[in-house]
C-alpha cells in the first residue's frame, strides 16, 4: 500500500507541475515578474503538500510561527535542517514572506520544475566557483531582502539521514551578517516519514520547530553557526528522540555538494 501511495503521489506531482510551470513561463513572456510568479509556484508547492497529506497520509505539525520576524519589511535568513524533499516544498507553503532558495544551477535543467524556478527570484549558483558563488549570494541576497523576500538555506548542504548530522557550513551566517538580517534556525523531522532519497514514504507527522531569531550584529560566522547548529541538533533530539540513542553523540556525516 505504501508503494502504491508513493507512486500515486509522484504521478500527482509530475502531472500537476506541467500546467503551473507553463503558466510561469508564459507569464515571463508576457512581462510578468516577481511576486505574481512566486504565488503561482507557491500554489503548486501547496498542492504537493496537500497531496502528501491526502495520498501519503503525511501532515505537518508546525511550532513557533510566533517566533518569525514581524512586519512587511522584516528580513530573515532561514537556516533549516534538511532530511528530505518534503521541507523544500513545505517552507514556501507556510511562511508569511516569499522565499528565495539558494540552489545549484544544475536544477535549472530539470524539465518543467527547473525551467520554472529559473524564472523566479531565486539564487542559483555554480558550486565549482565558490568565491564568485558566495559574492553572488550576498549581492542577490541583499537585493531580495530589501524587497521583503526571505532567504532560505540548508546549512548542511544536502539531505541528511535520520539521526545523523552533516557538516554545518557558514554560508548562511556569512550572508546574514553581511546583510544585517537575523538568522532563524528551524528543525524538521521529515525523515521519519520521507527518508532521504527514498521512493517509498510512510504516513505520519513531520514536526517543524521554528526557533527565535538570532541577531547577527557583531557576530562572527563560525561562532554564530555553532549556535545555530547547537539549537537545531538539540531540538532534533527533543522532537525525534527515537532517532538518537540515549547518551550517544550525533555522528557527523561528510557529504558532497548539495544534491537538492
Amino acid at each position: 500500500m505504501a508503494f502504491l501511495r508513493s507512486v500515486l503521489h509522484l504521478l500527482w506531482m509530475c502531472i500537476t507541475v506541467v500546467p503551473y510551470a507553463l503558466t510561469i513561463m508564459l507569464g515571463t513572456l508576457l512581462g510578468v515578474r516577481g511576486l505574481p510568479l512566486y504565488r503561482i509556484a507557491r500554489a503548486w508547492l501547496s498542492l504537493c503538500i496537500s497531496g502528501a497529506r491526502v495520498i501519503l497520509g503525511i501532515r505537518a505539525n508546525v511550532m513557533g510561527m510566533e517566533n518569525l520576524p514581524q512586519g512587511e519589511n522584516a528580513g530573515a535568513v532561514l537556516l533549516v535542517k534538511h532530511q528530505s524533499t518534503y521541507e523544500t516544498f513545505l517552507m514556501p507553503a507556510i511562511m508569511p514572506h516569499p522565499l528565495a532558495y539558494v540552489f545549484k544551477k544544475e536544477l535549472l535543467h530539470v524539465p518543467f520544475f527547473g525551467w520554472a524556478i529559473g524564472r523566479l527570484d531565486m539564487i542559483h549558483i555554480d558550486r565549482n566557483q565558490r568565491t564568485q558563488a558566495f559574492n553572488k549570494v550576498v549581492q542577490q541576497g541583499k537585493d531580495l531582502l530589501a524587497k521583503g523576500i526571505w532567504i532560505i538555506m540548508f546549512p548542511e548542504g544536502t539531505r541528511i539521514e535520520r539521526g545523523q548530522k552533516g557538516n554545518y557550513k557558514t554560508g548562511g551566517t556569512r550572508l546574514a551578517i553581511d546583510t544585517g538580517a537575523p538568522v532563524v534556525p528551524i528543525a524538521v523531522t521529515s525523515a521519519k516519514v520521507w527518508p532521504r532519497k527514498a521512493f517509498i514514504k510512510r504516513p505520519g507527522v513531520v514536526d517543524v520547530s521554528i526557533g527565535k531569531p538570532i541577531p547577527t550584529a557583531g557576530r562572527q560566522p563560525d561562532e554564530l553557526m555553532r549556535e545555530v547548529e547547537a539549537w537545531i541538533e538539540a531540538e532534533m533530539r527533543r522532537l525525534d528522540p527515537e532517532a538518537y540513542p540515549a547518551g550517544a553523540a550525533t555522528q557527523a556525516v561528510s557529504e558532497p555538494a548539495s544534491d537538492e
